[in-house]
């Protein structure tokens, strides 16, 4: 663990004043069907999961855990899933996918204010008071709204100041076979989307605090990789254009399109899911605005399953000590053949290697059984693919 230098302070900064004020993540960028995969979630498990932007939590709940608890620093990030929450509860299917997979609805306002306003309390209610036009737009969708839709807008107008390259994403989204997508990416993908104004851009720190990434996890990337962050955001891409099937990739064509179809959606904006979370799986789900150590250090019920995201990345660079404690919560709380899973910048992350908790302080890697092997075979599948590194963690029996 280094000490943050001058220039890292000053970058934590701005990302703490960006992060402080906004939502950050209005969809969730980690593969929850990985998770599930991993998981393997039972009737008698009890997660903790970071909120983000809810969709995982919701996917999670299909499982029939028999408890969700959705944590978050950040209040924005836990009104979006009290209002998605909100909306299952009381919405029919066909207006929640017009919400939350098409991104706008021309009569929000009147759902707002007549259905949905009434079953959310506090900063969640003051908060979509205020912003409820986000899915009232006729010319943009819910998905281009927050911090990461800003740069998705970004991007949007980026391809359409380039029809051609518009065009062969249209194509590529629409490819019927993997042989097929690797064709139109390799002619008419890659050769007009990746050039130097595009690693100018994706170098830039602002950037990146935009889409969540603060500096330290920036550097973690570019000391493994050859060509910085812009050279591994190319090679992310083009594993999943080339290598996985689109068909269902809702992960990157909600990004460049700013809404979900029908077809190609979340488990939760299914009408199975939708359904089943309606009829007796929402109820599964707490949300809580805290961190993960205060919330475990609360809570009195031990927790079986963690997905922990990639938080840690920034803690052990601007947080060591934070970390460490985390770290002592979440073994303190953890059931025997508790599993755990993180994710990271790095293929393997560092501060697992120098952490010690405990009454002996006895390393982590010792107390834990990692599962690299399925890690990585999962890690394989990710549809998303924009962390270099998956961790799977077992606790003793």
């Amino acid at each position: 663990m280094t000490v943050p230098s001058l220039r890292d302070r000053i970058d934590h900064r701005v990302f703490n004043a960006i992060y402080s004020r906004n939502l950050v993540y209005n969809t969730c960028w980690e593969d929850p069907a990985v998770d599930r995969r991993a998981l393997a979630l039972g009737p008698t498990d009890t997660l903790l999961v970071i909120t983000s932007a809810g969709c995982n939590a919701l996917d999670y709940a299909l499982d029939n855990p028999r408890r969700i608890f959705a944590v978050d620093a950040n209040p924005r990030q836990t009104a979006l899933l009290d209002l998605k929450i909100a909306a299952i509860r009381q919405l029919g299917f066909d207006d929640f996918f017009r919400l939350f997979g098409e991104g706008c609805h021309p009569h929000f306002k009147a759902i707002y204010f007549d259905t949905l306003r009434a079953e959310l309390q506090g900063f969640s209610r003051q908060w979509w008071d205020r912003r409820w036009h986000w899915f009232a737009g006729r010319r943009t969708t819910f998905y281009f709204h927050g911090l990461s839709g800003i740069v998705a807008r970004a991007c949007r107008a980026y391809f359409h100041a380039r029809p051609a390259l518009r065009r062969g994403l249209a194509a590529l989204f629409e490819a019927r076979d993997i042989a097929e997508q690797r064709d139109i990416y390799d002619e008419r993908v890659a050769p007009l989307m990746w050039n130097r104004h595009v690693n100018w851009a994706l170098s830039r720190q602002l950037v990146m605090s935009f889409l969540g990434v603060p500096y330290p996890q920036r550097k973690l990337v570019e000391t493994q990789h050859a060509g910085g962050i812009a050279g591994f955001v190319r090679e992310a891409v083009q594993y999943v254009f080339r290598q996985l099937p689109v068909a269902d990739n809702y992960f990157w064509r909600v990004y460049v399109t700013g809404q979900y179809r029908r077809d190609c959606c979340p488990e939760y904006l299914k009408p199975q899911g939708f359904e089943q979370l309606k009829q007796h799986g929402i109820d599964r789900i707490q949300t809580h605005t805290t961190t993960v150590t205060r919330f475990l250090q609360r809570c009195e019920e031990p927790i079986s399953r963690f997905v922990l995201l990639d938080h840690m990345d920034w803690m052990s660079s601007y947080y060591p000590e934070a970390l460490v404690e985390e770290w002592e919560a979440i073994v303190h709380r953890a059931t025997p053949r508790a599993r755990i899973l993180l994710r990271s910048a790095q293929a393997r992350p560092a501060y697992l290697d120098a952490i010690r908790v405990g009454e002996h302080a006895a390393p982590l890697r010792e107390q834990l059984h990692f599962r690299d092997a399925l890690a990585s075979q999962l890690h394989a599948a990710d549809r998303v693919h924009t962390y270099a590194g998956f961790v799977i963690a077992d606790v003793p029996a």
